[in-house]
């Protein structure tokens, strides 16, 4: 490995940054292996979670632009993953429910990431692993209220 300066290697900012690239490499190549995306995760784990929902919502809840939803979810309805229906109360909205064959790929899609973070987290224990996510998670929280 190429020796890089104390002063950036010390900075949690560029730490952070290095295994984000690395961590999306993993779960992008993981994804791929299931013929899925992390678009796709999104919208699956948001429609397992909380029910039946609207694109808007789905691109609130997902963190996702609206044409990026859209293109997902035709991608996921193409694929018979997701139904998309119009509203009964807004023939201008539409309303996207999982289907069996999506909870099937999100249970192979969540196989499949559970693998990478055993590879990403691979030299720490439970212990840190928990206390990592406890302290990315309240970081995450701290800078999304602005």
């Amino acid at each position: 490995m190429e020796e890089r300066p104390a002063r950036l290697t010390s900075k949690p900012s560029w730490l952070l940054t290095q295994l984000a690239v690395h961590a999306h490499r993993l779960v992008s190549d993981s994804f791929g292996e299931v013929g899925a995306r992390g678009y796709h995760y999104r919208i699956l784990a948001a429609l397992d979670e909380f029910g039946v929902a609207s694109q808007a919502e789905l691109g609130r809840r997902c963190s996702m632009d609206r044409s990026d939803v859209v293109a997902a979810i035709n991608e996921l309805a193409d694929q018979g993953f997701v139904e998309r229906t119009p509203d009964p109360d807004d023939r201008r909205r539409n309303i996207v429910n999982l289907t069996e064959a999506g909870d099937r790929q999100l249970r192979r899609m969540d196989r499949a990431l559970d693998k990478v973070q055993d590879d990403l987290l691979g030299p720490l224990s439970v212990e840190d692993r928990a206390n990592l996510t406890l302290l990315l998670t309240r970081l995450l929280t701290h800078h999304q209220q602005g």
